[in-house]
This record gives structure tokens, C-alpha cells and sequence, in this order.
């Protein structure tokens, strides 16, 4: 079976022609809800359907999204409370360091001594750069501010991410 990932979450429908309400869950919101661009839109109790955008604008954070395949608000209903995703196939291709979350979650952490850290257990996104949460094997957490000063090779095939500690961290 194909393997999503999320871009959206459905929070409502929109007026009466078959416009939902999704707030964004990606990175790449112009290029997933672009004339044309291909959705799944999975129903609260799961179950997929391949969609199409007719258009898409920004009102208040929110994408209101029109299909091609839907002209009502009838027919859209089923999808609210459900997650808008893309397969993994159509990953918008990343520029040289940058990762999808998928790909830094359970990477391993090792210093550039070689000291092994732990594994990467979550992504804050908490402003300027993001954090990456380390869960050490006594179970403590380190936050490394995912930074060029901090984080100098990752190695997604490798699962491997090698740090700098500056003073401070630990």
C-alpha cells in the first residue's frame, strides 16, 4: 500500500459550493494545494479518496481549498475532521539540508568525538530554527537547536546525525 504524508488537516467546509477549510500541516503550502495538485483526502474513519484542486486561497492561516471532483457542500461534508495527505511519491524535492520530519525522527546522535547521544525523539518548531528533541538512554532529554554551529552532517540513508556541543547544551 502507498505510504502519505500529511499536508493538511480538515477543519471544515466553506460556503456552498464543496470548499473545505484546511489548515496547513506542511512546509510546501503553495505547491500542495496548487491548480491541479493531487490530494487524498482520508475521512475521519479513514478511508482515502484522490482529489484534485480547482484553486486554493489563504483566508486567516487557513487554505480554502475548491475540487474539481466536488461542486457541494453535500458531497464534502464526509471529509471534515479528516486529514488532507500526498503520497510519498510527490515529496517536493528538498534543497541540499533540508529534511522532511519523517527522515530526522530516530535518526541516532552521535558528538563529533563519536560520543552517541541518543535518538531523535520529536521536531519543535518554536520560531527561528528548529529544535530537535534527543531522548538519551537514561531517558533524559537534550534540545539542539538545529543551527550550521550545532548540527554539521546528517545522514538520512545512515540514520545518523553528527553534532557539535557547544558550551552549554547539555
Amino acid at each position: 500500500m502507498a505510504e502519505f504524508m500529511n499536508v493538511g488537516k480538515i477543519v471544515n467546509t466553506h460556503g456552498i459550493r464543496g470548499e473545505l477549510k484546511i489548515m496547513p500541516l506542511t512546509d510546501f503550502p503553495e505547491v500542495r494545494f496548487a491548480k491541479n495538485a493531487e490530494l487524498y483526502l482520508f475521512t475521519p474513519d479513514n478511508h482515502p479518496v484522490l482529489v484534485h484542486v480547482e484553486s486554493a486561497r489563504l483566508h486567516k492561516n487557513m487554505y480554502i481549498v475548491r475540487l474539481k471532483e466536488y461542486g457541494n457542500i453535500n458531497e464534502v461534508e464526509k471529509f471534515k475532521g479528516g486529514i488532507a495527505k500526498v503520497s510519498k511519491e510527490n515529496l517536493a524535492e528538498l534543497e541540499e539540508n533540508e529534511y522532511y520530519f519523517h527522515q530526522i525522527v530516530g535518526c541516532t546522535v552521535v558528538t563529533e568525538e563519536g560520543e552517541n547521544l541518543g535518538t531523535i525523539s520529536e521536531i519543535l518548531t518554536p520560531g527561528a530554527n528548529d529544535v530537535w528533541v534527543v531522548k538519551t538512554a537514561a531517558g533524559k532529554e537534550i534540545l539542539l537547536p538545529v543551527i550550521d554551529d550545532v548540527v554539521l552532517d546528517v545522514d538520512v540513508n545512515e540514520k545518523l546525525v553528527k553534532v557539535h556541543l557547544m558550551e552549554g547544551l547539555l
